[in-house]
């Protein structure tokens, strides 16, 4: 039996970011089905938009204010 350890957090933070982006390969789609923690996904994928929201509202104030 083939079996991998689960992955990190910082591993599911790094996927997570990537397809946010729209940046992951099929091959690498396949490779982390079995490695990733949902629960990790999860809070990663919150932590992602939470900055994402956090940049936008900071370039909104940035542009308002010139």
């Amino acid at each position: 039996m083939n079996h991998k350890p689960p992955a990190s957090f910082l591993y599911s933070l790094k996927a997570v970011l990537w397809s946010f982006f729209g940046l992951r390969r099929k091959r690498d789609f396949d490779h982390d089905d079995a490695r990733l923690n949902p629960v990790h996904i999860v809070i990663a994928a919150l932590i992602a938009v939470a900055l994402f929201i956090g940049l936008l509202i900071l370039a909104v104030q940035w542009a308002v204010a010139k």
